[in-house]
């Protein structure tokens, strides 16, 4: 009996110990079975951008410039305007019945009289003005201009004053205020400027 005893109290020992034994793994194994956080997801890298040169194109300076060959050229290129203003009208006019036959150097030369007396203060500053001041034109009646016909001498009259107001064309005789027909001998005093068809030019 005592032998039975000590047996089992000796298995019962170890049986404890053997417990024990087990206790701390079982332990350790639940303290690791922790989750990992799965990895942020990760943005895809933007693409670096070569830097790359900006070119402007560079002006055309000589698309506003009207550079013509010739007199003849410029008063070719001319467009009829779609609405007339009264000073180019005014202008025209005075082209018309003053220098119609004339040649186109002729027409400008007149038209340039009439824009000098503008600018020079001892006229009216407008080109109406200018065409209807009494006892300077003769075509003028009671201050009114008369209507030209509308022809071919006329629009080439308009497209010369156009020329003349746009400062497309040196005048033939620069700075002139006055003129006359050849035919036309006046006492005048004045310093001649030069000639050009059938007018002489006076400043």
């Amino acid at each position: 009996m005592t032998f039975c005893a000590g047996a089992l109290a000796n298995a019962a020992t170890l049986d404890m110990t053997a417990n024990l034994q087990d206790a701390p793994v079982q332990q350790v194994n639940v303290q690791n079975l922790q989750q990992v956080p799965a990895p942020a997801p990760q943005a895809a890298p933007t693409p670096i951008q070569e830097k790359t040169e900006i070119v402007q194109p560079i002006p055309n300076a000589d698309a506003d410039d009207d550079d013509f060959a010739s007199l003849t050229e410029a008063v070719a290129a001319q467009d009829a305007p779609a609405s007339l203003d009264s000073e180019l009208n005014c202008l025209a006019v005075s082209v018309y019945y003053e220098a119609k036959s004339e040649p186109l150097a002729g027409q400008l030369a007149v038209a340039d009289v009439i824009l000098n007396r503008t600018e020079s203060g001892r006229f009216p500053r407008s080109v109406c003005g200018v065409v209807t001041q009494r006892g300077q034109f003769s075509f003028v009646r009671g201050g009114k201009l008369p209507t030209p016909p509308a022809n071919g001498q006329w629009r080439k009259a308009l497209a010369v004053a156009q020329v003349a107001m746009k400062d497309q064309w040196d005048s033939p005789v620069p700075e002139a205020l006055y003129f006359h027909a050849r035919y036309v001998k006046p006492s005048w005093k004045r310093a001649r400027v030069g000639s050009v068809g059938n007018h002489v030019f006076y400043r």
